[in-house]
């Protein structure tokens, strides 16, 4: 019973509490306060009522229509940073390629590079994308936008030539030890 009480009059005292009053103090500066000063002449503010939004439960956002009842998903979906004229020089196979999205990647949509064909790496929302230790010589490489495991669109494949250093070239090897010189005689 008393803690229904207490509730009670903290409920009643709520809007008392947020009434903000207007004063200016003894140096001539405006003081905003949430109580009256004692013995000074004060206003109350009148503020305009607070901005709410109503929430949504999770059921009232309309699914999106998926990309094979309106076509492609994205206007834009392409490689770039991938040479098409030359080889591609990478001594560790390591490099980076981008991806031009338009519009922005949708929540919920995920980039996945296909390698000559197949997945390679995880998944990621990033158009920003690393392949690691790919072996010299010619591949295609592709981007493929996903939905969960399901695939949304997927770009035209790109054909490019990985070149690598040999490491066993001659052109590589240290030069020989030179012999030694002959120590003169005495």
């Amino acid at each position: 019973m008393r803690l229904l009480t207490a509730c009670l009059l903290c409920a009643i005292a709520l809007p008392a509490a947020a009434q903000i009053y207007k004063y200016t103090d003894a140096n001539g500066n405006t003081v905003f306060t949430n109580q009256p000063p004692e013995g000074q002449a004060a206003e109350a503010v009148e503020l305009p009522p607070t901005n709410t939004v109503e929430s949504q439960p999770p059921g009232a956002v309309e699914p999106q229509e998926t990309a094979a009842a309106t076509g492609a998903a994205y206007q834009v979906l392409q490689l770039t940073d991938i040479p098409s004229d030359e080889a591609l020089r990478a001594n560790n196979g390591t490099f980076t390629v981008g991806v031009q999205i338009e519009p922005r990647l949708q929540a919920g949509h995920l980039l996945r590079l296909l390698l000559d064909g197949q997945p390679y790496g995880q998944a990621s929302n990033v158009t920003r994308l690393q392949l690691v230790n790919i072996d010299r010589g010619e591949h295609s490489l592709a981007v493929e936008v996903l939905s969960g495991d399901q695939q949304i669109q997927q770009s035209p494949a790109v054909t490019f030539t990985v070149q690598r250093v040999n490491t066993s070239s001659p052109a590589l090897r240290p030069p020989p030890p030179k012999p030694p010189k002959p120590k003169p005689a005495p």
